[in-house]
């Protein structure tokens, strides 16, 4: 049964035991036959709903969960890891990410709209695959990610460049190829300047990807809009287009910050107050930390600084304690009806779910809570990595300390 906590120059990427425990997070317990506990941040008050039926031509309200994962980087040990799972899988492709994903691709397929962070271009030329620090993930990752339950991805980041002008247009030619839609790089000015609009059951979501830079790797000067430029007053006029194009929610995808870092930079701050000021932009999310980095709210939008690692190779022994945790975030959407009966989408609550690479079993991506429930179900111990990382990530998340009934870490399956 699972139990929800209620809480209001080349950069790094490199390959790679943690411990870190929050003092005002309870304990694990042993799961009852009664219905899970809830434990609330700053309130111990109850409240009564009731329910009136009323007879209404009105249709209902919508209602989407869009979900969002951290970065994702083929390092060459998570490579072989996809060849082996292929050979065991009968040899018939050359990589097969998707077992890396088990744990958590059910999840991932039950949202309404879920977005992956890619940081690495792509390749169809197994001759070119390559690691650290000049990175070209092998084609069949695109394949395995919208067979997992993707419908798109972030690409601008500051490895977007690694393989130049001709890696952009072949990484786009393959997500093309594998339906899986991207924000962050363009093969035309045109298509650059065309806002990515998505369906998230019936609300229209408008994505914008963009990045601080690209590990010094210049942009040609005839194709400066091959990757998207983390620029205030461009993000701005690319949220005002996706609004004009029909969006209802306003997403930017931020690769910022600084490496290592579980606190946001004063920058992070500072942009993030500008950007969620404008009321065509909705939601940040943002990675390239490699660390989790908490979820704070500028005004009534939520933002979050970093998700930490989804699927590397690093660990603390290469780069910092905690860059083999990540965050799922999933964000509640719920269209308001105002006073003139203009419809508005807003995020209501969001829910994290910490995850964890097992680097030891083919960098399987572990959902923490849920492995650890099942081993106190099974009156096993828990994995002490395990517990380790789920404290340290809920520490990292909770940071910003939002209000009670906002902001959610999962401690088990559901």
């Amino acid at each position: 049964m699972g139990v929800v906590f209620l809480l209001g120059v080349l950069a790094g990427c490199g390959d790679g035991d943690e411990s870190a425990t929050p003092t005002t997070i309870p304990t694990w317990t042993a799961p009852s036959s009664s219905a899970p506990p809830v434990v609330t941040s700053t309130s111990t008050s109850t409240t009564t709903t009731t329910t009136t039926t009323t007879t209404s031509t009105q249709p209902p309200l919508r209602t989407a969960t869009l979900l969002f994962t951290g970065d994702l980087i083929p390092h060459s040990p998570v490579v072989a890891a996809a060849e082996r799972m292929a050979v065991e899988a009968g040899g018939v492709r050359s990589h097969d990410f998707r077992p890396l994903f088990a744990d958590v691709a059910d999840r991932i397929a039950a949202a309404d709209l879920a977005v992956c962070h890619l940081e690495a271009p792509l390749t169809d030329d197994p001759s070119a695959i390559s690691g650290y620090p000049r990175f070209n993930g092998p084609s069949g990752l695109a394949d395995d990610l919208v067979a997992i339950g993707y419908d798109a991805c972030s690409t601008a980041s500051n490895h977007a460049l690694d393989k130049g002008w001709m890696g952009v247009l072949a990484t786009l030619a393959i997500l093309e190829a594998a339906d899986l839609p991207q924000s962050g790089m363009a093969s035309s000015e045109e298509a650059a300047a065309e806002p990515l609009l998505l369906d998230a059951a019936g609300i229209t979501v408008g994505f914008v990807s963009a990045t601080f830079g690209t590990n010094g790797l210049p942009r040609p000067e005839a194709t400066p809009w091959i990757v998207v430029d983390l620029e205030v007053d461009s993000l701005r006029a690319s949220a005002r287009r996706a609004r004009e194009a029909g969006a209802e929610f306003v997403v930017l995808g931020l690769h910022w910050g600084a490496e290592y870092r579980t606190s946001p930079t004063a920058l992070q701050r500072e942009q993030a107050a500008t950007l969620l000021a404008d009321p065509d932009i909705d939601l940040i999310v943002g990675h390239h930390a490699h660390v989790v980095q908490p979820i704070g709210r500028v005004g009534e939008e939520f933002v979050v600084f970093g998700l930490g690692n989804f699927l590397t190779n690093q660990s603390a022994s290469c780069c910092a304690v905690g860059t083999q945790d990540g965050a799922i975030v999933e964000v509640e959407l719920q269209e308001m009806i105002g006073a003139g009966g203009g419809s508005t989408v807003v995020a209501r609550h969001v829910i994290v779910t910490p995850t964890r690479v097992d680097r030891s079993d083919d960098h399987r991506v572990v959902d923490v809570a849920a492995a650890i429930e099942a081993s106190v179900d099974a009156d096993v111990a828990p994995d002490a990595d395990l517990v380790g990382s789920w404290y340290r990530t809920a520490e990292r998340i909770l940071a910003e300390e939002l209000p009670a009934g906002l902001l959610s870490v999962r401690m088990g399956a559901d």
